[in-house]
């Protein structure tokens, strides 16, 4: 089940929301919202439930053993992480590691195959449930002695299968004592529909287009149809991912919970490095805290920390998806990452406008990586972005691809995708923001693009969720 879906929006959410209304003791709506996440869970893949229960009660018992056996805590987090790891490993990854040791035997193509299905959403709740682990070891809390609450921490259906990745520190007060106000119901419903609208009415519409073009012939794709799919598959990544993380941040407001920031506008970032600030916040400081930190950051030395970026990088690529190409894109960001470091970065800061030209143009290339179907297509189209006199013999028409509607979608992305907030951050025009917030103009936008988001839905509007994968 997804949020943009007519289940959700008109049975599920709507039950569970009256439901907890009605239940005002956390204690009881905890079991409640339990029961709601894991049947929201099982809605695809019933059985993968099951899987999911598995990882609770592994770390649960991890947590509760960690905590009774002082001397053996460092054994207790080893269990855990290569439990966490090999569940990860063994349903994500299996067939591209034997993928892998295929390509590199001569023949190739004699490994078996393992027929499994990819758990919805397993990256992000493996990443939370070894945070929690994790954070637990270094003694940031005491472990949680009711299964129950580690069960709706992990499984909570506003982040479960696309996060962001919350980490327990941040809500385990919340899950035992947490105070629902009409102030921040409302607040929340108001983020879940600018959520949906960037969604069902940007993402989706941008998403036609660029299907099209990377399911077309090669050959009849020239220099301005490649451009076309990147950039349109940049804004599309954003608001789907972003859209996905409001509505995630809003639900999590209409009941009780909050949630921290997963996307601070992160195409208007003057480098790579502020762009990983910016992009994926809950992900990237996972891998920073987790991974960058324990193998020694930028504390051995530059050698070591370049080589420390360089495996965070291509673990965060690997996160993403079990394909080299996916790899490909992570080691690319780290490549800048680590140019940046060793000066260019300064050169960057001399011209405000060319590096921020600079990383927008070094994103959309990675972004090529990131959506083709393998690296051979990503090099393709690339070769047709930056080289268009050896490829201007494409016969695709332009105009086919890109119609009246797609190309307004397209510019009202690009400027609410960051530009807009940046002019009205100019004092002269802060009040004029602030106003705007909450005021009678507001709700009425809001419930013209609740209408109209519903509408493309109701019309069966093609409705793709990339990070839903993951």
């Amino acid at each position: 089940m997804v949020f943009s879906s007519m289940t959700f929006l008109w049975l599920f959410l709507p039950v569970v929301f009256v439901l907890c209304l009605l239940i005002r003791k956390p204690k009881y709506q905890n079991i409640l919202l339990l029961i709601f996440s894991l049947f929201f869970y099982a809605w695809g893949m019933p059985y993968y439930v099951i899987l999911l229960l598995v990882s609770v009660i592994i770390n649960w018992i991890c947590g509760v053993w960690m905590e009774k056996w002082e001397k053996g805590r460092t054994v207790v987090l080893i269990v855990s992480v290569v439990a966490n790891l090999g569940l990860l490993g063994y349903f994500k990854y299996a067939n591209f590691i034997l993928n892998t040791i295929d390509a590199l035997i001569p023949g190739g193509n004699t490994l078996p195959r393992l027929n499994i299905g990819l758990p919805i959403g397993i990256s992000f709740f493996t990443f939370q449930a070894m945070s929690y682990v994790i954070d637990l070891y270094r003694g940031e809390y005491k472990a949680q002695k009711n299964p129950l609450n580690l069960a709706l921490y992990i499984s909570f259906f506003p982040q479960l299968i696309a996060g962001p990745i919350v980490k327990y520190r941040d809500v385990n007060k919340q899950i035992v004592e947490r105070t629902v106000t009409g102030e921040k119901i409302a607040l929340g419903f108001r983020r879940f529909i600018y959520g949906l609208a960037k969604k069902v009415i940007i993402s989706n519409i941008l998403a036609i287009s660029v299907d099209r073009i990377y399911a077309t012939d090669m050959t009849r794709v020239n220099s301005a149809l490649a451009w076309t799919a990147a950039i349109c598959y940049t804004l599309q990544i954003y608001y789907d991912f972003s859209g996905y993380s409001d509505m995630a941040i809003g639900l999590g407001r209409m009941f009780g919970f909050d949630f921290l920031e997963n996307f601070n506008y992160p195409y208007i970032s003057s480098s790579i490095k502020e762009f990983w600030r910016r992009w994926h916040i809950s992900m990237s400081s996972w891998f920073r805290e987790y991974l960058y930190i324990p193998l020694g950051g930028n504390r051995k030395g530059k050698i070591r920390t370049y080589i420390n970026l360089f495996i965070v990088f291509a673990a965060t690529g690997l996160w993403h998806g079990a394909s080299w190409n996916f790899v490909g894109w992570g080691l690319f960001h780290g490549f800048f990452i680590i140019l940046e470091r060793l000066g260019f970065g300064k050169l960057l800061e001399k011209s405000r406008i060319l590096s921020r030209i600079y990383c927008l143009l070094v994103v959309i290339v990675g972004w090529v990586f990131f959506r083709a179907n393998d690296t051979g297509t990503a090099i393709e189209i690339i070769k047709r972005m930056f080289m268009p006199w050896q490829y201007n013999s494409g016969n695709m028409i332009l105009g086919v691809i890109m119609n009246a509607k797609t190309l307004l979608i397209t510019f009202i992305a690009i400027i609410a995708c960051g530009p807009v907030q940046q002019i009205f951050k100019i004092k002269a025009l802060e009040k004029v923001a602030a106003k705007w917030k909450n005021s009678l103009p507001e709700a009425i936008v809001l419930a013209l693009l609740l209408f109209y988001s519903i509408t493309l839905l109701a019309n069966d509007a093609y409705n793709p969720f990339i990070y839903f994968r993951f």
